[in-house]
């Protein structure tokens, strides 16, 4: 088989030459052993990087028939990245298999992944055994996500990032997919095709720093919930039906009060707190229903995902 691997680079200098090496050194040891096939390839695609990350990637195909480069015009994205990459090279294999540049992805996995495949799995999972190299925050706040996602009704694999094989058939079929924002944990589910999952350790990042802080973490699960799921929509609908629930228990009591108990004084401070979270409900039920909305209106659109400017 023909088996290519696709890697997003966003300011990977630091690490990238230990990366090129120790997948250098896999592929040709599986072709080799004729595991796959010697026309075998490693891509880089480039995200915008502002330091030398392209110059190495040049570097790269200059020394190596082996890599391949993709240059995006500007930064746009690490799940656009990947599905720049995905998409310019899924008819040169039989199957792609993605991972980060940092090294926490086990690559030695890569050899299963193509197992799995032989045996007739068109997509395979890389997923974590457990998140002990997570700090303890960042570990739990990874168990809520998850929790969350499917209380929203999102399938996706619990502790799988980007790391997984999809075949040439898994490809075709993402292709059709043409949302503006990507959420491809959600989407190659989707798919439907057989697929199975491999565990594995994940390690420490090798260098460099993770472009995924905490807030930008935030917007990617919040992308994910509001791409795939209807449910907050449907959430505020409950909302609004319990607080009219709440409005006619409190219409009954203030009758109650004043024509039952005779008292006709009414208190200042619950009257401003039911203003209060009312107005808050509201505010924040339009700026879900907003979310939707602008949403739309960029898919709308129907602007590139990524423009690439270079290709080696």
């Amino acid at each position: 088989m023909k088996l290519g691997i696709i890697i997003p680079c966003y300011n990977e200098a630091l690490g990238l030459d230990e990366t090129q090496k120790r997948l250098q050194r896999l592929l040709e040891a599986m072709i080799e052993e004729k595991q796959i096939d010697k026309e075998s390839f490693i891509v880089y695609v480039d995200d915008g990087s502002d330091d030398t990350t392209w110059e190495k990637i040049v570097g790269y195909r200059a020394k190596s028939t082996m890599c391949k480069g993709l240059k995006l015009s500007r930064n746009f994205g690490h799940q656009n990245a990947l599905i720049a990459g995905l998409m310019q090279f899924r008819n040169d294999a039989d199957a792609l298999i993605s991972m980060d540049a940092d090294l926490q992805d086990d690559i030695t996995l890569v050899q299963g992944f193509v197992q799995k495949y032989k045996e007739g799995y068109e997509v395979v999972y890389g997923v974590r055994e457990d998140r002990k190299s997570d700090s303890y925050f960042k570990r739990h706040t990874a168990t809520v996500f998850y929790k969350f996602q499917h209380f929203m009704e999102i399938e996706s694999m619990q502790n799988h990032a980007d790391y997984r094989l999809l075949s040439a058939k898994a490809l075709e079929a993402l292709s059709e997919f043409k949302e503006i924002n990507l959420f491809l944990r959600g989407i190659v589910p989707m798919l439907g095709f057989r697929s199975c999952s491999l565990s594995y350790t994940r390690a420490k990042r090798f260098a460099g720093e993770s472009k995924y802080p905490f807030i930008k973490m935030l917007l990617f699960a919040f992308d994910g919930i509001v791409s795939f799921s209807v449910r907050p929509l449907r959430l505020i609908t409950l909302i609004g039906f319990l607080l009219f629930l709440l409005s006619l228990l409190g219409i009954t009591w203030v009758v109650i009060e004043k024509f039952i108990l005779g008292n006709t004084v009414q208190g200042w401070a619950s009257t401003m707190v039911s203003i209060y979270f009312i107005g808050g409900i509201q505010v924040m039920s339009l700026g879900i229903i907003g979310e939707y909305v602008g949403r739309s209106f960029q898919q709308g659109k129907g602007r590139p995902r990524y423009i690439i400017e270079k290709e080696i």
